[in-house]
């Protein structure tokens, strides 16, 4: 089952939503308002996007949402403390960030990668 964590108010996350219904792919939407992840949730996250871009440093950077007021906050840490601090902080998240089971993962819009996942 698809997972989509973002916010109601999130244009991108409506995007990512609009996008799969119209494909009839079902997906469950978390509100991260409402219910931010787990740790497991996070780390399975953070596992999928190190495979795909490589390292886990590259995933972290991509995980972050740059336009963010509290980016500050995060920019200049070492790899574990932004990784501690984006999980305790999930403000700073770039959405949405979509997971397909435990080994497929995407931040923001990445209808690409969506497309194969049907």
């Amino acid at each position: 089952m698809i997972q989509i964590f973002g916010t109601t108010k999130s244009f991108d996350t409506k995007t990512a939503q609009r996008f799969f219904k119209e494909r009839r792919i079902p997906f469950q939407f978390i509100d991260l308002k409402e219910k931010p992840m787990s740790r497991g949730e996070f780390d399975s996250v953070l596992d999928a996007l190190s495979r795909e871009k490589g390292s886990r440093e590259v995933a972290l950077d991509a995980l972050i949402d740059s336009k963010s007021k509290d980016y500050a906050a995060i920019a200049y840490l070492a790899d574990d403390e932004k990784a501690d601090k984006l999980f305790d902080c999930q403000t700073l998240l770039r959405l949405p960030v979509c997971r397909n089971g435990k080994l497929a993962a995407t931040v923001g819009l990445s209808e690409k990668v969506w497309e194969g996942w049907r």
